[in-house]
């Protein structure tokens, strides 16, 4: 009796400990998706400035910017890591046009506040990069915790399922094509 006993609470304190180890693994990884969102709305907010600055250089280039501004709407209204990722890998293409764009207007490339803004997005990118890296790694650690045995059975029995990843299809990118008048 106290040997069965003794067994229960056994099998009761690693139920308890496997729960916990998921709740906190679960965490880390809301933790970090929210650590890309930061990072991504931070480059959200400096492309309209980007695009203003191109403006007033470029003046037939509309299309383009029109472009841009379209795939930052797209990006901001993206739901789940997936669709979000290809939302924002269209997003930083276009963003690449108006980068291209700026190499046949001199005067905008010399534009300190063109050139500011292009070192913020690089160090935006530099940090989603990051960002995006880490929230992968923590959407493995969890979903490698829920395939494992027996640990997985607790972590599926509680209700704890598979994260995506922030990755996206290299066969669906949009290549971006520029064209100069």
């Amino acid at each position: 009796m106290i040997v069965a006993l003794l067994v229960l609470a056994g099998i009761l304190i690693y139920v308890v400990w496997g729960f916990n180890r998921f709740a906190r693994m679960r965490n880390v990884v809301r933790n970090a998706w929210s650590d890309v969102e930061v990072m991504l709305e931070r480059r959200g907010a400096l492309i309209p400035n980007l695009v203003e600055t191109v403006k007033g250089y470029s003046g037939y280039e509309r299309e383009t910017l029109e472009a841009v501004t379209k795939a930052r709407t797209h990006a901001q209204g993206a739901l789940g890591a997936n669709s979000r990722a290809v939302a924002e890998e269209q997003l930083s293409s276009r963003v690449n046009q108006i980068l291209a764009i700026a190499e046949e207007y001199p005067e905008l490339k010399a534009s300190a506040n063109f050139i500011k803004l292009q070192d913020e997005l690089k160090d935006t990118e530099n940090k989603i990069a990051s960002a995006r890296q880490y929230y992968n790694a923590a959407v493995r650690d969890l979903n490698t915790m829920i395939e494992t045995f027996p640990l997985g059975l607790i972590g599926t029995a509680t209700g704890f399922r598979h994260e995506e990843f922030f990755s996206v299809d290299p066969t669906g990118r949009e290549l971006p094509s520029v064209k100069m008048a």
